[in-house]
Formats: C-alpha cells, sequence, structure tokens
C-alpha cells in the first residue's frame, strides 16, 4: 500500500508573533547615565516580554556614545541582525535616542522600511511603516539635529570660556602627575623618573637607548609592562611638565562625525604659566626641544645621504635578519646593525664592519667592476665573516682582522693629533712663565 501526502489549508486570521527587540543609548558613561541606560534596559525587557503577540529579540544598547555617531556597536549589530531577518518591530525611547543625524535615520529607517522591519518612537508615538511615517521622520530628525548642534555650540562657548579662564577641559593624567578636580597633581616618584629622562636625553642618549635603560632600571611606564619609543617621545616633547599648560591642542572637527584634529593653528591656543607643580625647567624643556629638531636635522641629512654610498642597501645581520646602515664618527667610519644601533646589544650582540675593511673585500671579489653589478648581498656573522652572495649564484666568505683605534687613524688624523699636542705644549709653556 502506497504512502499519501495530505495538503493541509492554514487555517486564516492566524496571527504571526512579531520578533521585537529595543535600542537604548546614552551619550556619556557618567554613574547617573548608565542608571538612565540601565532602567531603560529593564523597562524594554519588561514591556516586550509581557505582550503574548511579542517574542523577545533582545535589548540593544550603547554607552557613551552620541547619537551623532555613526560606528556604534550596539546599533550596527542590531541593524546586521536585522537584515538577517531575525527582528520584525525595533522599539525605542525617541529619534534623538535612535539617532541625532538626519542622514543617518533617514538613510536606516528607509533600509529597515526595505526589509519589513517596523521602528516604534515611544516618545513621538510613531511608527516607521504608517502612511505618513517618513514625513514626520523627516521633520523630527531635523530638529533633533538642529537641537545637536545647537547643544554643540554651547559646549564650545562654555570650553573656550573656561580656557580663557586657564580651566583644564577634557584632559587625561600625564605620567608624573595625577588629574584631580581638573589640576595636574605631582606625583614624586613618577617625577623623578621624568627628570631622569630629560637628563639621559640632554646628555646624548637615544629614545630607543631611554627606553632599553628604563626597563633593564626596572622602571613601569603607565599603562605598559615596557616602554616604546613613543612613550619617551611623548614626554620629552609635553610642556606640562614646566608647570605650565597649553590649552586646546585638539579641536573636535564637527558635531556631526566628533573627529578630533591637533591643533595646527586653525583654533585659539591658551597658555597658563605656573598652573601647576614643575617637575623640570623651562630652560631644560626647550633644551631639550632643541636637540629633538638638531637630531632630527641630521637625520633628513642622513636619509638624502644614505643611498650614496656603493655597499648601501647590500648588508645584512646574520643574526637578526635587519639592514646594516653606514655611520661615519669622530673616530670611526663603519657599517652598524640597525637593531643594535636602535634598541642596543641586548637586543642584537652583532658587530660593527670597518667601512675600509668592507671596500677592500668587496673589491678583491669585484675586481674593478660595481659592486651591485657582481655582489647579490652580504651577510655579517660573528667572528668578523662576511659572507658575500654574487649575481651569479656563487658564495664566498671572507674574514677582517680587528684594530685598535692607533691602527685604525689615517695619516690626517695622526697629523691633527699632532698639531694639537704641540699647541697644548705651547700654551703649557707660556702659562708656566
Amino acid at each position: 500500500m502506497e504512502n499519501s501526502i495530505t495538503f493541509i489549508e492554514a487555517k486564516k486570521g492566524l496571527k504571526k508573533l512579531l520578533r521585537v527587540c529595543s535600542y537604548a543609548r546614552v551619550s556619556n558613561d557618567k554613574e547617573e547615565m548608565l542608571e538612565s541606560l540601565s532602567n531603560q534596559v529593564s523597562h524594554y525587557n519588561e514591556l516586550i516580554s509581557s505582550n503574548p503577540q511579542w517574542i523577545y529579540a533582545g535589548v540593544y544598547a550603547d554607552e557613551g556614545i552620541s547619537g551623532t555617531k555613526i560606528d556604534r556597536p550596539e546599533f550596527n549589530r542590531m541593524l546586521d541582525d536585522a537584515r538577517a531577518g531575525k527582528i520584525d518591530l525595533i522599539i525605542t525611547k525617541s529619534i534623538s535616542r535612535f539617532a541625532r543625524n538626519t542622514e543617518t535615520v533617514l538613510k536606516t529607517i528607509r533600509e529597515l522600511t526595505s526589509l519589513g522591519v517596523d521602528v516604534y518612537f515611544e516618545a513621538q508615538r510613531m511608527n516607521t511603516l504608517s502612511s505618513d511615517g517618513e514625513f514626520m521622520l523627516t521633520v523630527l530628525a531635523s530638529y533633533y539635529q538642529e537641537e545637536a548642534r545647537s547643544v554643540s555650540e554651547n559646549m564650545k562657548w562654555r570650553i573656550k570660556k573656561d580656557f580663557q579662564e586657564g580651566i583644564l577641559w577634557g584632559s587625561n593624567p600625564c605620567y608624573g602627575y595625577d588629574l584631580i578636580d581638573k589640576r595636574f597633581i605631582l606625583k614624586p616618584k613618577e617625577a623623578e623618573v621624568v627628570k631622569h629622562i630629560f637628563d639621559l636625553y640632554i646628555n646624548g642618549m637615544g629614545i630607543q637607548g631611554i627606553a632599553n635603560k628604563l626597563d633593564e632600571e626596572g622602571i613601569k611606564p603607565m599603562k605598559k609592562s615596557k616602554w616604546g619609543k613613543s612613550s619617551i617621545a611623548r614626554i620629552l616633547t609635553n610642556s606640562n611638565y614646566t608647570g605650565d599648560l597649553v590649552l586646546q591642542k585638539t579641536y573636535s572637527v564637527d558635531y556631526v562625525t566628533k573627529v578630533h584634529k591637533r591643533n595646527k593653528g586653525e583654533r585659539d591656543q591658551y597658555v597658563v604659566e605656573n598652573a601647576h607643580e614643575p617637575i623640570i625647567s623651562r630652560e631644560t624643556f626647550l633644551r631639550a626641544q632643541a636637540i629633538k629638531e638638531e637630531r632630527k636635522q641630521k637625520h633628513n641629512k642622513g636619509e638624502k645621504s644614505k643611498n650614496l654610498y656603493p655597499l648601501s642597501g647590500l648588508l645584512r645581520c646574520g643574526i637578526c635578519g635587519k639592514s646594516y646602515g653606514h655611520r661615519i664618527t669622530k673616530y670611526s667610519n663603519k657599517w652598524i646593525c640597525d637593531t643594535f644601533n636602535f634598541k642596543g646589544k641586548s637586543q642584537c650582540p652583532s658587530k660593527c664592519v670597518p667601512n675600509y675593511d668592507l671596500e677592500r673585500l668587496a673589491n678583491e671579489i669585484c675586481k674593478g667592476k660595481e659592486y651591485k653589478k657582481v655582489i647579490k648581498k652580504i651577510v655579517v656573522f660573528p667572528n668578523n665573516t662576511l659572507v658575500f652572495h654574487l649575481l651569479d649564484g656563487r658564495t664566498t666568505e671572507r674574514k677582517w682582522e680587528d684594530y685598535s683605534r692607533s691602527n685604525s687613524w689615517t695619516p690626517e688624523m695622526k697629523e691633527k693629533a699632532r698639531q694639537r699636542a704641540l699647541k697644548q705644549h705651547d700654551e703649557r709653556r707660556k702659562n708656566n712663565g
């Protein structure tokens, strides 16, 4: 006997249960605002769960995020769930809670409408799927955007007024200070570290070297386990350590995006002298800035000339794999591993290669031809070993001998030293009468 399938028509009038969620938002994370958000969430949980014609689809809540911002994590998650067909109705307190940007409101509502998702605004008692929903929405959203602009302008006026009176706004504590009641309060132990950093820098140590030294000394930065170049650089360029305040270092581009930019003259700045206890003198700070600019100029000059050397770009470290750079000092002309140069011997115990020996050995191999037409790369290994990788596929090994400083001096250097010694001898004779 064969099985048969009987089709039964569904009863007319059966209502589909709506999958209902809610969206809540507060614009800052102050305690009273978070309490308001908690109350909103509780209200919507009870409202949705108590309706027998609704299925609870969740509550989406953003903390401390302005309604003018497009990038809101919970708001975007709700939209993704709506696109996935998980939501039929969204309930929210008001248009201003949903968004304060007219363009965002209309664009989002139109997309939700195309998906068959209704949005109900409690304060306005309005459904977006109703016949006059979009017209009312356009009018009200424009009103709330204008309100947001007005609030933003009022806040700017208040902040500017406080700046003019030397009152700090929206700052974070920096290493060496606590921020209490909009004032920097000195932290003695950290203040000593700040002084230490400026002393090391002014006495010739580089930024990475200072970071390495602090790590070796067991001194911890504010939020990380190790010091980095950016942390040291921020301290060395922060004028707060002189006891002065520079207000409005950054500014908000507009009230919609709320993007902040560094103030490079687009807005007024305000300097408040002796606003708090200094850690370093103004002279020390200015000396550090002068050194920074001097090193920057030298670096830029080096960047322009670094490819002038025939062997530039060919040397690699056999220990860490980084490039070797050319370096000329008062007493030497050599090639040095970038890791050793910027991070120290603890990170790469490689050895410098004297330029004289490198060119001598390269000339032996190239026999008068241009280096880069013969050599593919040169790898520097311990024990004064160079491995030349040639363009024809061969490799060849060479070694150089260590020299004392006196043996490495050129005839010109020796003559200068002799003249200097004679001059000093003559001066001593004159002084002795």
